[in-house]
């Protein structure tokens, strides 16, 4: 502790300084893909696909006095967004 506090008094990085980080990541492979993650992003966007149909269907039904864009933008928004981090992961 004290020595730590010496080198910040004395602004003299210790000598092995840069062992402490990364200098480079190499990545020689692309990981697998899981197909069952890729199933489960499958019936979410499928459930997605319902869910906006069913809300056309309800605003249009019992007339209520806004959009279903609403509900359905925002949805398809956040799942482009799960949807693109899982494809573009490495």
């Amino acid at each position: 502790m004290f020595a730590n506090l010496l080198q910040l008094i004395t602004r003299r990085p210790p000598p092995d300084f840069e062992r402490g980080f990364v200098q480079e990541v190499h990545v020689t492979q692309r990981s697998q893909r899981n197909r069952k993650t890729e199933r489960i992003i499958l019936a979410g966007w499928l459930l997605i696909l319902g869910k906006s149909f069913l809300m056309i269907w309800l605003v249009d039904k019992y007339h209520l006095s806004f959009n279903a864009n609403w509900v359905i933008v925002p949805t398809v928004i956040s799942a482009l967004l799960c949807t693109a981090v899982y494809f573009m992961r490495d």
